[in-house]
């Protein structure tokens, strides 16, 4: 597939994709678009940065342009996904169209969702916890909801939403096509699969539990105590963007403080902070206002910022798997970027699992 003139799609969305300057088709786009037209139900693997919100975007908003009713419903597990997935359904939506939506966030005021979904919203976006609370409360209903999406699947079950999901889709009725989509494909989300899907068709896009080519890998072994100051020597030889993961909310936050006594221009990122200090910290970030963003495993997921150049794993992953989505924060689109992991004695047991993700066949410890 070429161009997007080969999928039939209407000339608005084809004008918003223009002015998006998307030309061709990623390859996961141009295997679910098609079958996602089709109706069919998608279980979908591809390595984060490759376009998987487009790959499930030109489908949702062609149903909804030349349908004139039922509804969509896109669940992600962060509200910085939730944020960016609703972004891009609006530009391609067109500036000028009469499409309701909704984002349905937790740390966001009730109100204003309740007035979103007054209006009828045919796209709903929103987080599992915060969509099945509106459904509690009778402000949501999902009778006429035909299309679902399941983005990031794999990090929803890490993040224990596994209940709430199948609550949730006791609300949808049987006559809906469900498309889910997985960076990882742990022995779970085949299981859940059987459960969600209907003779879904399978799209697998590069090598499943694996990062991308453009990101190089690398690795410092460390005594925990010298981490800090080998850290700052690896922020020092490098340019560009940097994306530090640490592995608590209070970690992050006394790192931060760390390096701008050391005059780096740095912010925290994690859970405690209020949403619209989030999203100013992202915005500020995607903007280059700053260069380091020291963060927990939320930032691991969904935040899609192309001048991302470099990721240091200052503590290792508890999950293996998020150690893929970790460094997939680089080398987005294909761009180059680099991995960094400070290993200490203490993770070599976390860093056997990885490499056992990575490959199955090796019990290297590197």
């Amino acid at each position: 597939m070429t161009n997007f003139d080969l999928f039939a799609l209407p000339q608005q969305l084809m004008t918003s994709l223009k002015k998006m300057k998307y030309e061709t088709p990623t390859p996961v786009q141009a295997e679910v678009i098609p079958l996602a037209l089709q109706g069919l139900d998608i279980l979908a693997t591809a390595q984060t940065g490759t376009g998987k919100t487009a790959a499930f975007g030109i489908p949702l908003v062609t149903k909804v342009l030349t349908t004139e009713k039922g509804s969509c419903l896109v669940l992600t597990p962060t509200r910085e996904l939730a944020v960016q997935v609703i972004n891009v359904l609006h530009q391609l939506l067109g500036f000028k169209t009469p499409i309701k939506t909704a984002l349905l966030i937790g740390g966001e005021p009730m109100f204003k969702q309740f007035q979103q979904l007054k209006a009828n919203p045919r796209i709903i976006v929103g987080t599992a916890g915060r969509i099945y609370d509106h459904l509690n409360r009778k402000s949501l209903t999902l009778k006429d909801t035909n299309l679902l999406i399941l983005d990031e699947i794999d990090r929803m079950l890490d993040m224990g939403f596994g209940i709430q999901l199948d609550k949730i889709l006791k609300y949808l009725t049987n006559q809906h096509q469900t498309l889910m989509f997985s960076a990882t494909l742990p022995s779970e989300i085949l299981k859940i699969s059987e459960k969600y899907l209907v003779n879904p068709k399978r799209v697998t896009i590069g090598t499943v539990n694996k990062p991308v080519d453009e990101v190089h890998q690398e690795i410092i072994r460390v005594a925990e105590s010298d981490k800090y100051e080998k850290l700052l020597g690896e922020l020092d030889k490098r340019q560009g963007s940097i994306i530090v993961f640490v592995k608590t909310k209070y970690a992050t936050e006394r790192l931060a403080q760390k390096l701008l006594k050391q005059e780096h221009n740095v912010e925290a990122m994690h859970g405690d902070l209020r949403q619209r200090k989030r999203d100013k910290v992202i915005h500020a970030f995607r903007q280059k206002r700053y260069r380091i963003m020291v963060a927990t495993d939320i930032a691991a997921r969904g935040l899609d910022i192309a001048h991302v150049e470099h990721v240091i794993n200052y503590d290792l992953p508890q999950c293996p798997e998020d150690y893929i989505h970790r460094i997939g924060r680089t080398g987005r689109a294909g761009a180059q970027g680099s991995a960094l992991s400070f290993i200490s004695p203490a993770d070599n047991k976390k860093w056997k699992a990885i490499n056992l993700l990575l490959d199955p066949q090796s019990s290297r410890t590197n």
